[in-house]
């Protein structure tokens, strides 16, 4: 094949993975295993530009681990069972779940799934990520459910579950509960309305973004410091538009410089409204109903923003308005849907966190970050905590959670292990106290709840032959305060254990400096990409960045990328042309500028792996192809390429040193493309090196370094030489007459052969440098 072409080698090399399995597990194989808690994507359809620039950057890291003699235990799992997929098969089947029965849409969500996510795992599999797909989970499927429904149970039976009503997260849109970790601040813009309430026949003025709540108003409180209301305390103030009074309290929560210094306490409109009437005793008057309509007359029946402009209306019709201005602030909206979050009291689940913050920053403290200022993001979370972790959601599609409660004398009752899973509404319990029925909960746990077993569920494929801590987690940073969080808040709970001994965390791919997304539009699709160049350009450009930190998407690096695969293709097949008589071997004696270059390639193997244990794969990747455009095409190629083809003495020495050079470039560079690596292998040197694939050969090793001074001045030397035949417009294999230092002489007089080939040098004097053209 003259020309390289992607596509076709591409999907050559996938079906010869799949069919000599060689990225499969070995469970008899001994030594050390290196095991990944692979991050199981969000069925959502397709894999986006963000999946395909993580999920490289990690199968750099497995690539290396496999062949630097390790055995990798790499999975593949899908995440299936949360909200995300809901609202994927409510887009797909034009159904909304909340008008569907339970079982019905469920029904519909397994069928779905079965439909959808072979296609979208295949994209994995065309970007070339080494995972052991016979080995695969889901994380609705029975394995998962029983493992996610037995943490449970073992947790509350540890007495680290429990639930309660009171005002929580609350969704409107979604109509579920949602965790602490699920909110995202957005900013805003809104009008900030100082309205006139009636107190002791006066006006008393508070400014609320929120006037749909007036009615749920129950309380104001001034600051009892605050001179200009200290006559008021202990009476009642009317509240506009509504037809009831409400105490004036004294608090120290009304900031004297905040608005007119006056708080209104409403029922419910943050956590802090929610902390003030628990801390007073007072009655909450609820005016929200679940879906964000309002319950109250005469507004029933609006949602909140409609509800709000009504009641602006009245407020100004009926001059109850002092002021009114914009203001931007900052929101807690559900991070999956982007819609601002209500505190409304329902019944949930919830796990205690919130008394093992410091247990929490110790397991932190335990594990090796990569890059480490994720950590300080990590730290930050926990030490931000207020809430305990609410793992109950008010929705069909998920992980039953598995107990009844009998009304009767409200006991709760557990499932048992060796039912499980199981799901309460369609099985049946007897309370044994009050010998009735008891009722099935309708809930489903969060699906962190499940997703946080990862490593568990990974182990269980294997029947636990591979033990937690794995050796790595990978994963973007924006669900550290989730994923990360979570699980190792479970394998604290379950076994007092680490659940990893290394995180690997990802940045963000940006578009022209700004985040990514379908609603802004500029979206780079990476099935596109790799239609329009291949798999490997697009993983050599995701590893363009350090870890960590965001890359922004620019074609001029895949071109890049391009342009190092077609010239490796065309470097490879020159090697070999001049290899056919090479009979594998290395000669008793190398000239002296292949030993020296083969100096140069001992300590960049030295570098790149270092490069890569340190999960540097960006140095890696900048190092190696520096060194083969430079080092390897430029130089060596040229310098060797009249002693191969002329048959002169030492053309074994050069044989052998482009052999090496080729084959241990293929390696370094073989973890972040793996497709043309393979190829070159598998068409030159599979004879020779007998391994079945380059990505279970051993990895380059690496001897003490030896000094190359005399390599550098040699190319020190010849870059002169061309840069004069620049100057004078001749070509680089225009005939000359060389004279340089005679210090440099005797420096490389053991190369000087070589010197006089690559620079067409008819003779070499010494003197001041110079070059006459013949």
């Amino acid at each position: 094949m003259d020309n390289y072409d992607s596509k076709k080698v591409e999907e050559k090399i996938r079906r010869f993975w799949d069919k000599e399995k060689i990225f499969k597990f070995d469970l008899k194989k001994k030594g050390r295993v290196y095991s990944i808690d692979t991050p199981p994507p969000t069925v959502s359809g397709k894999m986006h530009i963000g999946h395909a620039y993580m999920y490289s950057q990690m199968d750099f890291v497995a690539r290396f681990r496999r062949m630097f003699g390790l055995n990798v235990f790499y999975p593949f799992g899908t995440d299936d069972n949360g909200l995300p997929t809901e609202r994927l098969i409510e887009k797909l089947k034009n159904v909304k779940s909340k008008s569907m029965k339970r079982e019905e849409f469920i029904k519909l969500c397994l069928k779905t799934l079965k439909e959808i996510t072979p296609g979208f795992i295949q994209d994995w599999r065309i970007l070339g990520i080494s995972a052991d797909y016979s080995l695969c989970y889901s994380t609705i499927d029975d394995n998962s459910r029983r493992l996610s429904q037995k943490s449970f149970i073992e947790l509350y039976k540890k007495g680290l579950i429990y639930k309660k009503g009171f005002p929580t997260l609350w969704c409107p849109e979604c109509q579920t509960s949602v965790a602490q970790a699920e909110l995202e601040d957005k900013e805003i813009p809104s009008l900030f309305s100082t309205l006139k309430f009636n107190c002791n026949g006066k006006d008393l003025l508070i400014a609320t973004t929120r006037p749909e709540l007036l009615g749920a108003c129950v309380a104001v409180f001034v600051n009892p410091k605050d001179k200009r209301y200290a006559d008021l305390i202990g009476k009642k103030a009317k509240v506009p538009l509504f037809d009831f009074e409400v105490p004036v309290i004294s608090d120290e929560s009304a900031d004297m410089e905040k608005g007119t210094g006056v708080l209104m306490i409403c029922s419910y409109g943050d956590k802090y409204d929610a902390e003030a009437i628990n801390r007073h005793k007072l009655e909450p008057r609820i005016v929200l109903n679940l879906d964000g309509t309002l319950k109250i007359k005469p507004y029933e029946g609006l949602k909140i923003k409609e509800a709000r402009k009504k009641i602006l209306e009245e407020l100004k019709e009926k001059n109850l308005i002092t002021e009114q201005k914009q203001i931007s602030h900052a929101v807690n909206t559900h991070d999956k849907c982007g819609t601002e979050i209500e505190f409304l009291p329902t019944e949930q689940w919830f796990i205690k966190i919130l008394d093992k913050k410091k247990k929490f920053i110790e397991q932190g403290n335990k594990i090796k970050w990569h890059p480490e200022f994720m950590h300080k993001r990590y730290d930050n979370w926990v030490n931000g905590l207020e809430w305990d972790w609410n793992i109950s959601r008010d929705r069909h599609f998920g992980v039953p959670i598995p107990v009844w409660q009998c009304e009767k004398c409200k006991g709760i009752i557990i499932a048992e292990e060796k039912d499980l899973p199981v799901d309460p509404t369609t099985t049946k319990k007897k309370c044994l106290k009050c010998k009735q029925e008891a009722k099935g909960e309708e809930k489903v746990l969060d699906t962190w709840m499940t997703s946080s077993i990862s490593p568990q569920i990974a182990s269980s494929l294997i029947k636990e032959k591979v033990k937690i801590p794995f050796s790595l987690r990978p994963q973007a940073h924006d669900i550290i305060r989730t994923w990360l969080f979570y699980t190792l808040t479970k394998s604290l709970l379950h076994e007092n254990k680490i659940p990893w001994e290394n995180v690997m965390v990802s940045g963000f791919v940006t578009l022209g400096g700004e985040k990514m997304s379908k609603s802004k539009g500029n979206v780079i699709s990476p099935q596109e990409v790799m239609e329009k160049y291949s798999a490997d350009t697009l993983r050599f450009w995701a590893a363009g960045s350090k870890l960590g930190e965001d890359l922004d998407y620019q074609e001029k690096d895949i071109v890049a990328g391009k342009k190092f695969e077609t010239k490796l293709w065309n470097a490879s097949r020159f090697v070999f042309m001049n290899l056919k008589d090479f009979n594998g071997k290395k000669p008793k004696s190398l000239i002296k500028i292949d030993e020296l270059f083969l100096r140069k390639l001992n300590s960049l193997v030295k570098s790149i792996t270092g490069g890569f244990e340190n999960y540097e794969y960006s140095k890696a990747k900048i190092e190696t192809e520096k060194f083969f455009w430079q080092m390897f095409c430029d130089n060596y190629l040229e310098i060797v390429k009249k002693r191969i083809y002329n048959n002169k003495k030492g053309k074994e020495s050069a044989q052998y040193a482009l052999y090496t050079g080729l084959l241990t470039i293929l390696k370094l560079i073989a973890p972040i493309m793996p497709f043309i690596t393979e190829e070159i292998y598998l068409e030159n040197f599979k004879k020779t090196e007998k391994d079945k694939s380059i990505h279970i050969s051993k990895w380059p090793e690496y001897g003490k370094e030896g000094k190359a001074d005399e390599f550098d001045l040699f190319i020190s030397i010849l870059g002169k030489i061309r840069q004069e035949k620049t100057n004078n417009k001749k070509a680089m294999n225009a005939e000359i007459i060389l004279t340089i230092e005679d210090k440099d002489y005797r420096q490389i007089k053991e190369m000087i052969e070589d010197l006089k080939d690559v620079a067409n040098a008819r003779e070499i004097k010494t003197g001041g440098f110079g070059v006459e053209f013949v």
